[in-house]
């Protein structure tokens, strides 16, 4: 029997059971639309980013995380619209989901280019159980073969402070406890609760050619422990970038970022597990490609912020 996927069909199907965690991701500060609606349209540009995760690469039924994100700016930047899409893996259990979001900016400050970002976001997920890939004892096993598929919908909202020094934001993204399993036959009270999230991050210029980016995202989960990031990225001739971040009682990742041209900025996540997980796994991969490009009759003479 593959382990993961009894470990993780036992989690489900615990009659106690009500905090789902949802997908993990290190390089989420190259694409804050994941956690935030209200950072839609930010680059004013158009922008697309994909994300893709191998989470404990040899480790069977183990996570596998895809995320892909369009946005851009409009009305002389002031609104944003954005598309938000995710394909999570693990085991025997597969969600897509597909969410739409929107976000008005107003000035703060304009000596310090500071701005308050207000976003919403609704959308769907649909969750889908396959437990014909697993391999019971017995045949008579009456989840033998079922396929048990749950559609939900959900919003959510978020604000978003940023100036081309600093940004700090909070965001609630998805604002339903939705069930997990909506099986007939099965009576269970596993829920996906709702996630507040807390980011913030600023710019030190060490020199002209050298700047730090320090920035950390903390998690609230209802019925779940506190969780938090923090990373440090040295980014040289805003070209190239290199750092490290640490997950509470996870990981300590490494990280790296490549500004190819003005349109295409890639990155790179090694995640080196602290938790027991690391004797059953090689760590976690994680690739990042962006692509940014001005449209004339939406962005003609808007100025694009350089990094955030």
């Amino acid at each position: 029997m593959i382990r993961v996927c009894t470990i993780v069909t036992g989690i489900l199907l615990t009659w106690q059971v009500c905090a789902q965690q949802r997908a993990m991701q290190s390089l989420y500060m190259f694409d804050p639309l994941l956690l935030n609606p209200a950072y839609a349209g930010n680059h004013v540009q158009l922008s697309a980013t994909a994300i893709y995760r191998n989470q404990w690469v040899n480790f069977p039924g183990a996570p596998r995380t895809l995320t892909a994100t369009v946005h851009s700016g409009f009305r002389g930047s002031r609104a944003g619209v954005g598309i938000i899409a995710g394909r999570d893996e693990i085991g025997i259990h597969g969600e897509n989901s597909l969410y739409l979001a929107y976000s008005y900016k107003i000035p703060v400050s304009q000596y310090s280019k500071t701005t308050l970002s207000f976003g919403l976001q609704g959308g769907f997920n649909d969750f889908k159980s396959d437990y014909g890939k697993l391999n019971p004892k017995s045949p008579t096993d009456p989840f033998f073969g079922v396929v048990d598929r749950t559609f939900t919908w959900n919003f959510g909202a978020g604000l978003y402070l940023r100036s081309d020094k600093f940004y700090v934001g909070l965001s609630v993204p998805y604002g339903l406890n939705n069930k997990v399993v909506d099986f007939e036959s099965l009576e269970s009270e596993a829920l996906q609760r709702r996630y507040y999230y807390l980011t913030g991050g600023f710019m030190k210029e060490l020199s002209k050619d050298v700047k730090l980016y320090p920035s950390t995202v903390i998690r609230f989960q209802e019925e779940a422990p506190l969780s938090f990031d923090f990373n440090l990225l040295a980014v040289l001739y805003d070209v190239v970038g290199f750092g490290l971040s640490y997950r509470l009682n996870d990981s300590v990742v490494g990280l790296f970022e490549l500004q190819i041209n003005e349109n295409f900025h890639v990155g790179y996540a090694y995640d080196f597990t602290t938790s027991d997980m690391a004797r059953f796994s090689n760590g976690t991969h994680e690739i990042m490609v962006n692509y940014r490009i001005k449209i004339n009759k939406l962005h003609k003479g808007l100025a694009c912020p350089s990094y955030w």
